[in-house]
């Protein structure tokens, strides 16, 4: 899910009668990308579009939570029952002192009476119970919104100002934070005061292997070892390809020689970074 994903669904959350087209003019999109991402959000069960009903306003005045305490060889049927019943908005199987949470609606409180006497009281299973009526809604299901993107970050190690101004920019466009470093020592201290999620790492740098070095301790702290390396560097077309090591297992993730055409860098950072 990128950023546009999630625009998407904020605008819907607003107001779930948007139509595409008003929803593509706001973001700037064809409205073809937008009929074609909200149907992919919803065939992944991401997102549902529906009508909500507002209980109080539909004479369903009174709200109460009620905790469970449940005989656990009778959940099943007790959780059949309890999710059959009308007046249940929210049932909650949870972890703890209770076994259910139930978020129920009410016409008065002779109904909760009713309700908690007459129906409760009746599940098979239910060994005690609390209940807690509920004053004022503060914010509700349907006000909850996304999180605010949080960008994967990516830390460029090249001495080479232009590849990595490119490197940037191409990045960045794609959505992601990019910190940059000069040199191995560089990368290992900006790894190790704000971890980044991939390295594009060159090789020849303050020495011929300095980014395979800078790699290894990458590699060798216990905090850092997961992260994705991608080397890329021009050493293949150097005299000095015969120092590249071959035989060391799990050092890096892949490698790219330079040039390296910029979709083509695009895509294999998004590889890496799906599959940790």
């Amino acid at each position: 899910m990128d950023q546009t994903d999630r625009d998407i669904i904020e605008l819907l959350r607003q107001d779930g009668r948007r139509s595409n087209v008003e929803i593509a003019r706001e973001l700037g999109v064809s409205e073809g990308t937008v009929r074609k991402r909200i149907e992919r959000l919803i065939e992944s069960d991401a997102l549902r579009i529906v009508g909500l009903v507002d209980p109080a306003k539909v004479g369903f005045q009174i709200r109460a939570i009620i905790f469970l305490k449940i005989d656990l060889a009778q959940v099943d049927q007790a959780n059949r029952l309890l999710c059959e019943m009308p007046e249940v908005l929210n049932l909650y199987w949870v972890t703890g002192e209770y076994d259910f949470i139930v978020d129920a609606v009410f016409e008065s409180n002779k109904h909760l009476v009713s309700f908690l006497t007459e129906r409760l009281g009746n599940v098979p299973g239910v060994i005690s119970s609390r209940t807690a009526h509920v004053l004022h809604i503060q914010k509700s299901a349907q006000d909850w919104a996304l999180p605010s993107f949080t960008k994967r970050r990516v830390l460029v190690v090249d001495d080479d100002p232009d590849f990595v101004e490119v490197t940037r920019l191409v990045l960045e466009r794609e959505g992601f934070e990019v910190r940059t470093a000069r040199n191995g020592a560089e990368a290992l201290r900006a790894m190790t005061t704000a971890p980044a999620d991939l390295v594009i790492m060159d090789v020849m740098m303050d020495g011929v292997l300095d980014g395979w070095d800078a790699s290894w301790r990458i590699r060798s702290h216990p905090l850092l070892r997961e992260t994705p390396i991608l080397v890329v560097s021009s050493i293949t077309a150097s005299d000095y390809l015969g120092l590249f090591p071959t035989d060391e297992d799990n050092l890096i993730d892949n490698f790219l020689s330079k040039p390296v055409a910029p979709d083509q860098l695009v895509r294999e950072v998004k590889r890496l970074l799906d599959r940790f």
